[in-house]
């Protein structure tokens, strides 16, 4: 499984975002700045980001990101998927190999890969991963 860089980046923004939580908004320039990222494919990702109700923005000089809700209820999940999208499986081996009972197996197999993934990014809250009571 491959995660891409801008899920990486994503995941970086949105914890940088909860640790400083007490300052109500935080600037993408202090984000780009912290982890070295460009500020124009930050923004991008941002955007995906409230999209996708895990971040809100706000406009203006005294503008920023801040959470869309509590670090408890945002997923690891959640976040690789306003990114990247839907997390899904597709092994096509038995069209490949007339379905042979290989082909379905393997692709069964690949299917409860993804489950258990999807599940496990699901259950790791933002809040656990930074280590917040929040």
């Amino acid at each position: 499984m491959r995660v891409s860089r801008s899920t990486e980046y994503a995941l970086l923004a949105v914890a940088y975002i909860a640790q400083h939580s007490e300052k109500k908004i935080v600037l993408s320039q202090d984000i780009s700045k912290e982890y070295n990222i460009p500020l124009e494919y930050l923004l991008k990702i941002l955007q995906q980001l409230v999209r996708a109700s895990v971040l809100r923005s706000k406009r203006g000089p005294r503008g920023g990101f801040s959470l869309a809700k509590s670090a408890k209820k945002i997923s690891m999940l959640q976040i690789i998927e306003a990114v990247d999208g839907p997390m899904t499986g597709q092994l096509n081996l038995s069209e490949h190999t007339g379905g042979a009972r290989f082909g379905a197996r393997a692709e069964k197999t690949y299917e409860k890969a993804v489950t258990q993934a999807r599940n496990v990014f699901e259950k790791a809250k933002l809040a656990a991963l930074i280590g917040s009571k929040k």
